[in-house]
C-alpha cells in the first residue's frame, strides 16, 4: 500500500508515520515529492493495519496495491514517468535518451573513435562491456578493469556518461568506482543477491528484461533494488527467446506500453539485441520510439567485421549518425526530442 501525506504535512508527522510502519514490523519509503510525500509500505499483511494508518496525523489517504511490485507499481498519486538522471542524459522526461557504443571495449583507439562518432551525432550516454557473459567460455570475456579505465577515460574525452555491466557480487565495488551507471544484464536479471548489492551503491540501474521472462518478472526484479531504497531504475526490453529463428530474439514492443501501463519506471529498447541483425536496427528503433520508449540502447562499433563480438548487430558510425538523423521526426511526432 501507500500513504498519501496531506499537502503540507510536517516532517515531524511524516517520521511519525515512518516509526508506526516500522513499529508494525514493515518497511517505509518515503517518496519526496514538490507538494507532497507519499509512503510505500512494503511487508506482509500490510493490509490489516489499513484503517490504523488512515488515522494517524498528517495522513491525507490510503491506496492499496494489489500487485505483488509495490514499489515499481503505477501509483494514482505519481503522475507521468518517474525521471531518472544520469550525468547529462535524462531517462523519462521530454527527451528521447539514445545510448550507444560497442559490445565489448576492445581497445583506447577503438572506443575513442567510436565514443566520438556516438557523441557527434548527439547520442547522450556511452556503454560498452568490460566483463562480458559469453554462452562459450573459449570466447572473448572483456578487458576487464583495463576496459572499466578506458571508458572512463573515453567518458571524461567526450563528456559522455558511461554504462557497463557488472556481473557477479564480488565486482560490484569495483564496477561502481568506475561507470556512472550499472547495468544489470539479461542472464543475470534473477540474480537476487546481485540485485540487492546493485541497489545499495546507490548507482543507477539498467535493468534488462532475461531472456524468457514475463513482464511481471521484470518488474519483481526492479522491485528487488527498490527494496534497497534505491528507486533510480531504468527497464530495458532486450528481445525475449521465442521459436522465432530468423532473428536472435523476439523484440517484445508491446512491452513498452505495458510497462508503461504497469510502473512508473522508464523504459528503453534495445533493438541491437532484439534481433541480432545490423539491418533491422533502424526499423526497430523507430518502431520503438513510436511505441512510446524513453530512450535506445544501440550498438555501435567502428569496424563491425571486425568486431570480437556482436559484429553482425552492430551499426557502423555513419549507420549510427543516419539513424539519429531519422529518428528527430518520429520523436517530434511523439512529443520527443532527442537528448541532448
Amino acid at each position: 500500500m501507500v500513504i498519501v501525506m496531506q499537502a503540507g504535512a510536517t516532517e515531524a508527522q511524516v517520521e511519525g508515520v515512518i516509526g508506526t510502519i516500522k513499529g508494525f514490523g514493515f518497511q517505509a519509503h518515503p517518496i519526496h515529492g514538490v507538494n507532497l510525500t507519499v509512503i510505500a509500505v512494503v511487508g506482509d499483511k500490510t493490509q490489516e493495519h489499513l484503517e490504523a494508518f488512515q488515522l494517524l496525523e498528517g495522513v491525507d489517504h490510503v491506496a492499496r496495491i494489489d500487485k505483488p511490485y509495490k514499489l515499481a507499481a503505477r501509483r494514482p498519486e505519481i503522475v507521468g514517468t518517474t525521471v531518472i538522471e544520469v550525468g547529462p542524459a535524462i531517462f523519462g522526461g521530454s527527451r528521447l535518451t539514445v545510448i550507444a557504443g560497442p559490445c565489448a571495449v576492445e581497445s583506447e583507439e577503438g572506443l575513442r573513435e567510436v565514443a566520438r562518432g556516438v557523441a557527434a551525432a548527439g547520442g547522450a550516454m556511452l556503454r560498452g562491456g568490460a566483463y562480458k557473459p559469453r554462452t562459450s567460455p573459449y570466447t572473448f570475456q572483456g578487458m576487464r578493469e583495463a576496459g572499466l579505465a578506458l571508458l572512463k577515460m573515453a567518458s571524461q574525452r567526450t563528456g559522455l556518461p558511461f554504462v557497463t555491466e557488472v556481473m557477479d557480487t564480488r565486482m560490484v565495488d569495483l564496477v561502481a568506482r568506475y561507470a556512472d551507471m550499472l547495468q544489470i544484464g539479461a542472464r543475470n536479471m534473477q540474480n537476487f543477491p546481485l540485485l540487492s548489492e546493485v541497489g545499495q551503491t546507490g548507482k543507477p540501474v539498467l535493468l534488462k528484461r532475461g531472456l524468457s521472462s514475463t513482464i511481471e518478472d521484470l518488474l519483481m526484479a526492479a522491485e528487488y533494488i527498490m527494496s534497497t531504497g534505491n528507486e533510480k531504475i531504468v527497464l530495458c526490453e532486450r528481445g525475449i527467446r521465442t521459436f522465432e529463428t530468423a532473428t536472435r530474439n523476439t523484440l517484445d514492443l508491446s512491452a513498452v506500453p505495458a510497462l508503461k501501463r504497469f510502473s512508473h519506471l522508464p523504459v528503453v529498447v534495445d533493438p541491437s539485441h532484439g534481433t541480432g541483425h545490423s539491418w533491422m536496427v533502424p526499423a526497430m528503433a523507430k518502431a520503438a520510439v513510436a511505441a512510446g520508449a524513453d530512450g535506445l540502447m544501440v550498438e555501435v562499433h567502428q569496424a563491425p567485421e571486425r568486431a570480437v563480438s556482436d559484429g553482425p548487430q552492430s551499426l557502423t558510425i555513419a549507420e549510427f549518425q543516419a539513424l539519429m538523423e531519422a529518428l528527430q521526426p518520429i520523436a517530434k511526432a511523439v512529443g520527443r526530442s532527442i537528448c541532448p
